[in-house]
């Protein structure tokens, strides 16, 4: 008799607990990033009134007679499948499609979460709505002025530095990528100046000096031969005569011309100073000439002019029977400016814009991947950490070895079903008053007994 009373108690107890962990859950239906929670029951050790006992040569075996003592709470588990996506539009609200979390910090104290609803303080770190810094890699500058991010390297605190200062950077280099028209007539000793304007093929670019100043620089094609053109290069606010284009190392009495020839396949041969004692040619590898010119202050600089590969048709000058398609398409340099914007794609690279159109790597977010995230620990304020059981962290980019990707705009949202939380409700509720029927029918059969001895 006693023993349904203990065993229905359990019941009222492990139900009770369990109408609590579906009250977290719709508390927290709209909750960043919340995982719900779902709790399990198993049976307690049974009493055994009888064992079993095997069969024999008169008769069959027989199962043992055991009563169940009750019930208790298997697990509480962390069901992490994925959450809706709400899209928001603000840049720094970030979504993980898939498994992994944000690693934030809080002095040397790490923490997981799957709520990106991030913002940057005053210093410019990216930082959690509770000041917990978000990790990742900032990128570094090379010596040739390309951004690299080394995600080997140990997470540090991500860094956007809005209205940040970005230096002029001089140019260095400028690439040529063209065709010259095979059937533009020659220009010969004699031409017009109406035959110079309409047989010369120009393309222009900006380039940087030292001072950050953009200057137009512009070069002209004309074709002196079979198979042979002349370039001549001139620059903003440089004069002609302060204009030197040099192969290989540079020379005093080179001019601000230059002498291109074509093989009979239309693919770059050589490159030859067009002035000079001893004018220098190149005609292997990378045709590569330094332009060089005298600032207005009387300081010389200058960058290099890639013209392209010999015999290679791709990103190098050309000669074929087609249109003229002339076209400087890079250069390395840029004016002072300072980062105005700036963008996170899907791997958690940052994207940085500057006010002179220049766009450069500022960081990479990194996720963290759990072969067990379910055994997290929970720390409150929709943020975990590391347990015995969920293994320790691997840490690296976003879409990589099974992370998720991240969506950047946008919010993760509680995965808290309620048409299936409210079910689980009548459910446990329904258990609850069945083994609150139980307590009172036995208490009404111990009523009879104790009455026995009063009849």
């Amino acid at each position: 008799m006693m023993r349904s009373l203990y065993s229905a108690v359990s019941g009222l107890q492990n139900h009770q607990a369990r109408m609590d962990v579906i009250g977290n859950n719709v508390a927290n239906v709209n909750t960043t990033g919340f995982k719900k929670g779902r709790m399990t029951f198993q049976d307690i050790l049974s009493q055994t009134l009888t064992g079993a006992a095997k069969p024999s040569e008169e008769r069959g075996g027989l199962n043992p007679e055991q009563i169940g003592l009750g019930m208790s709470i298997g697990s509480i588990d962390t069901l992490m499948n994925q959450g809706s996506i709400q899209t928001t539009g603000k840049n720094t609200d970030l979504a993980i499609t898939g498994e992994g979390f944000f690693t934030t910090k809080l002095g040397d104290r790490t923490f997981y979460t799957r709520s990106g609803n991030f913002m940057l303080d005053r210093d410019g770190l990216l930082v959690n709505p509770n000041g917990l810094k978000v990790q990742g890699w900032n990128a570094v500058t090379l010596q040739n002025g390309d951004r690299f991010i080394n995600t080997a390297s140990p997470l540090e605190d991500m860094k956007i530095p809005i209205m940040e200062k970005l230096e002029a950077r001089e140019t260095g280099v400028v690439r040529m990528k063209s065709n010259l028209d095979l059937k533009t007539p020659v220009v010969g000793a004699n031409a017009s100046p109406d035959e110079l304007i309409q047989n010369t093929h120009s393309t222009s670019i900006d380039v940087v000096d030292r001072y950050g100043d953009k200057r137009r620089m512009v070069v002209n094609f004309q074709k002196m031969g079979l198979n042979q053109w002349k370039a001549n290069v001139t620059i903003d606010g440089i004069p002609d005569n302060a204009i030197k284009v040099n192969v290989g190392a540079v020379k005093a009495d080179s001019n601000n011309s230059m002498i291109i020839n074509f093989n009979t396949n239309g693919t770059i041969a050589s490159v030859a100073e067009a002035a000079g004692a001893a004018p220098a040619t190149a005609n292997t590898g990378s045709l590569t000439t330094t332009i060089a010119y005298t600032l207005p202050d009387g300081q010389t600089r200058n960058f290099n002019m890639q013209l392209g590969n010999v015999g290679q048709v791709t990103d190098s000058i050309t000669q074929f029977s087609s249109p003229t398609t002339t076209k400087a398409y890079f250069q390395d340099g840029y004016e002072m400016s300072y980062l105005e914007s700036f963008k996170i794609d899907d791997s958690g690279t940052i994207t940085g814009s500057y006010s002179n159109g220049e766009r450069r790597t500022i960081g990479q977010v990194a996720i963290a991947a759990f072969t067990n995230p379910m055994g997290l620990t929970k720390e409150g304020e929709s943020l975990y950490t590391e347990s015995n059981n969920s293994g320790m962290a691997n840490t690296g980019t976003a879409g990589s070895q099974g992370r998720g990707r991240i969506y950047a705009g946008a919010l993760e949202m509680s995965n808290v079903d309620l048409s299936e939380t409210f079910t689980d409700m009548i459910v446990t509720e329904r258990g609850f008053q069945a083994n609150s029927r139980v307590v009172t029918t036995s208490d009404d059969m111990l009523r009879e007994i104790l009455n026995l001895k009063r009849d």
